[in-house]
């Protein structure tokens, strides 16, 4: 299949990519946290869009597809920011939606070296996102709806989201569905409604935890295959990832990359994977591309500034091998 920007233009873009955008301030690494009352200098402070519908609509568009972003910013700075830096990066804002009552959401990620990173939160107008916000664009059938952060999200209820899903899928699209979990809570009943109509499951192996109350990523990606997802890739950061569907059981390694900030690299990765079955590539080719997107984000500081084009990700794959490991 023809790179998606080599194919004749639809009239909508193939992906529409839905759930949370936010501006993110992240810092440059720094060698400790500060004591109270101590001030760190660092040489940067970034302020970047971030969420996981909005990295990954910008790291499409880097690698060559357009999508359409379905979510909700405030009326203020940060929305306009946002909305501007994604449509500079050829992201179709024509699904976001300003909340005039709410603030656009915001994290502060502070990233200390050798440690993992620590994120402060406000959820903002991400409060309001509804399963009725997908509607309009669902009815041009895109060729994969992809939610970035459900379970974060305190309106996309699970029994909207999985009828919007059935809907679409029955229509020929591919679902993706990535989480994220703010903490202990019963995140396992949502995922019981939504994994049957679900194609792709792609938590990282922390996220599984919270879910499952379970460590081992083979156990985490099983139970969730159990749940009804068709296909389960558990994430492991610079470990890899554990990958389970009806042909598949693999632990796949990472590629070798220069760590400077892990913002982002699952969307990376989500993104890359998704080029992928717009090409429609192998299972296997589609977890090379997913994996080189991933490790090229985490070179830069921010969520998409150091994510390859796709050329560069193909040229960067010719280059490397990932190890693929069966699993027993």
């Amino acid at each position: 299949m023809a790179p998606e920007s080599d194919r004749p233009r639809e009239d909508h873009p193939p992906v529409v990519c839905a759930g949370l955008v936010v501006a993110d301030h992240v810092s440059l690494p720094i060698e400790h946290m500060p004591r109270p009352g101590e001030l760190v200098a660092v040489d940067d402070l970034v302020l970047n869009i971030g969420g996981g519908a909005a990295n990954t609509a910008v790291d499409l568009a880097r690698l060559g597809v357009r999508a359409t972003i379905c979510a909700r910013v405030g009326n203020d700075a940060f929305g306009r920011f946002a909305a501007d830096t994604m449509r500079n990066q050829g992201v179709d804002c024509s699904g976001l939606k300003v909340d005039p009552a709410l603030p656009t959401s915001q994290t502060l990620i502070v990233n200390v070296r050798g440690e993992d990173r620590r994120f402060i939160h406000s959820v903002g107008a991400n409060r309001g996102f509804v399963a009725e916000d997908l509607d309009s664009l669902l009815d041009r059938s895109p060729r994969v709806l992809h939610i970035g952060y459900f379970l974060i999200l305190p309106n996309l209820k699970a029994d909207s989201l999985a009828d919007r899903f059935r809907r679409v899928r029955a229509d020929g699209t591919i679902t993706l569905l990535d989480v994220v979990t703010p903490g202990p809570g019963n995140y396992a009943d949502p995922l019981r409604v939504v994994l049957p109509h679900t194609d792709i499951f792609v938590p990282n192996t922390d996220e599984a935890e919270l879910i499952l109350g379970e460590s081992d990523p083979v156990r985490q990606a099983r139970a969730f295959r159990e749940m009804g997802a068709r296909r389960v890739v558990i994430t492991l950061g610079e470990q890899g990832a554990v990958v389970m569907s009806d042909e598949l059981q693999l632990r796949i390694r990472a590629y070798p990359t220069t760590y400077l900030d892990g913002s982002g690299g699952g969307d990376a990765f989500n993104a890359g994977y998704i080029l992928g079955l717009l090409e429609g590539r192998s299972e296997i080719d589609c977890l090379k591309l997913a994996s080189a997107a991933g490790a090229s984000c985490v070179r830069a500081v921010g969520t998409t500034a150091g994510v390859f084009t796709r050329d560069e990700a193909v040229d960067f794959i010719a280059r490397n091998e990932l190890v693929i490991e069966s699993i027993g």
